[in-house]
């Protein structure tokens, strides 16, 4: 006997190395090994600002699926075009999974924030159910008309690690920020914070896509060569799973300046790992990152974000409290603590499982 079938649309390639992307790739691998029968949809065309190609590949796929499929849609492919969801939403058992909602982008300007906040609303009001990677997502999807009893959280998994060895005990402290570099992960936000701490030793290594937004990222570079810090400041582009696990183990401290994230894989990876954590109170960052386990600061201020690294940094107090080695200590032993909490990637399988069954159940 089968076992349940899904459908999931998602835009363009499933092996891009986002967070959303790769928690969409880890649940489908999931749930086939589950016994469910699984068919992945790549769709064609660009969906940051949707276009005729997107519109028609969307389109073209729902309506190829059979009466009472049960599909899930990723809300990059589904937010700004609710058209051909709502034209099928009676035949089809359609979920959204929403990883964070368009209109909280940042850098939109507000009368396109308003339209991708409607568009999002009518899109997600024609969804059987909507399924969201964090509480904090889930609180934020009721502004869009979505009933509660209709919306279920589902956490990311985290792969089991060892502990990151560190840089080694003479080396300078070493930073780590994993993230595409896009305006909301705020790289230019960690940049003006390091020329404050440019008298301090440290090194720092940006991972993460390069061509998303290419203009933002080449501003960003270029800031670095223009103030003189390029030989301490890396930008690697996207990093082979290898090379990342490397990069995390042989790191200091993990910051991630986002002005929002709807969960944040990256920073419970590297709580994994027993890294320390820099980062914003943006969206739901609050909720992954436990407060002992890390320093939060408002979103878009280099000067706080500069002034929570710098006693991370300094080797010895500057007041007679702890130096930045004992800090990093007590923050990466609260950081490994939490980790055993985390759900792995089979615990959170199963809940999605549970979820889109609960949300789109067969015989309905």
């Amino acid at each position: 006997m089968s076992g349940p079938e899904l459908h999931v649309i998602v835009p363009g390639p499933l092996d891009q190395r986002t967070g959303g992307y790769v928690y969409d790739a880890r649940m489908v691998v999931g749930l086939r090994g589950l016994g469910w029968e699984v068919v992945v949809h790549e769709l064609s065309g660009n969906f940051d600002q949707p276009d005729v190609r997107a519109r028609t590949s969307l389109t073209r796929t729902l309506v190829e699926l059979p009466d009472g499929a049960r599909v899930i849609i990723d809300g990059l492919a589904l937010g700004g075009l609710p058209g051909p969801a709502r034209d099928h939403h009676e035949r089809l058992r359609i979920l959204a999974l929403v990883h964070h909602p368009l209109a909280d982008e940042t850098g939109l300007a507000p009368k396109q924030r308003e339209r991708l906040a409607a568009l999002e609303r009518e899109a997600l009001t024609a969804c059987t159910g909507v399924i969201v990677t964090s509480d904090f997502s889930a609180h934020r999807i009721a502004a869009f008309g979505v009933p509660a009893g209709r919306v279920r959280a589902v956490f990311p998994g985290t792969d089991p690690a060892r502990p990151a060895k560190g840089p080694g005990p003479k080396a300078e402290p070493r930073l780590l920020c994993v993230a595409s570099v896009i305006p909301r992960k705020g790289q230019d936000i960690l940049v003006h914070a390091l020329i404050r701490l440019r008298a301090t030793r440290w090194n720092c290594i940006c991972a993460g896509s390069l061509t998303r937004a290419p203009g933002y990222a080449a501003a960003v570079q270029e800031k670095v060569r223009a103030c003189g810090l390029d030989e301490r400041i890396s930008f690697l582009g996207e990093s082979e799973p290898d090379a990342l696990d490397a990069l995390y183990d042989g790191s200091s401290v993990f910051v991630l300046p986002s002005h929002y994230e709807g969960y944040g894989m990256a920073l419970t990876e590297a709580l994994a790992r027993g890294l320390p954590i820099v980062s914003t109170t943006g969206g739901a960052i609050p909720y992954t990152v436990p407060a002992e386990a890390g320093v939060l600061v408002p979103p878009g201020d280099d000067e706080a974000l500069a002034a929570a690294l710098e006693p991370l940094l300094s080797p010895v107090s500057n007041n007679g409290g702890p130096s930045g080695r004992q800090r990093l200590a007590t923050l990466a032993a609260a950081a490994r603590r939490y980790a055993t909490s985390l759900p792995d990637w089979n615990q959170a399988t199963r809940a999605f499982a549970d979820a889109a069954l609960d949300l789109a159940p067969d015989g309905v």
